[in-house]
């Protein structure tokens, strides 16, 4: 299977193996979730909704996967990354439209280069980023 396109993006089988992953994992633990899958623009790749998953969740999946393809670290190391900053980038980052600052999206990189990320809303933070990990081990990648 081809993990990563010509390009520095995910591939769509990639894509598709890795929220099916994510989404047998969080049936195994009993989870109701969303999962996505973007490539390194941050377009939407793959997609899947378990039956029951919170319908915000979607969006959030969405949003998690793109925030931490646009910087290239998971979405929980925000509360720590934003420690270091002005209080005006503490207030105001975390209000930009489609950035989420807590656990859940991973990024996904192949051979040192950033080809997407992935993100799982409708667990807690720990149980959504061990969907996105499971996702990610799935296709032979990890943070």
């Amino acid at each position: 299977m081809n993990i990563a396109a010509s390009q520095d993006v995910v591939h769509w089988e990639a894509a598709a193996a890795a929220v099916t992953a994510a989404v047998r994992w969080a049936e195994e633990a009993n989870l109701k979730v969303n999962v996505a899958v973007v490539d390194a623009g941050g377009n939407l790749a793959a997609f899947l909704r378990m039956p029951g998953g919170f319908l915000h969740s979607i969006n959030i999946a969405i949003d998690k996967a793109y925030t931490a393809a646009g910087f290239g670290m998971p979405t929980g190391a925000w509360a720590d990354a934003l420690k270091s900053h002005s209080q005006a980038v503490r207030d105001g980052l975390p209000m930009r439209p489609r950035m989420v600052c807590f656990g859940g999206g991973l990024p996904m990189r192949h051979e040192g280069r950033l080809i997407g990320g992935i993100g799982v809303s409708g667990g807690s933070e720990e149980q959504d980023e061990a969907c996105a990990r499971a996702g990610l081990t799935a296709i032979g990648l990890s943070v």
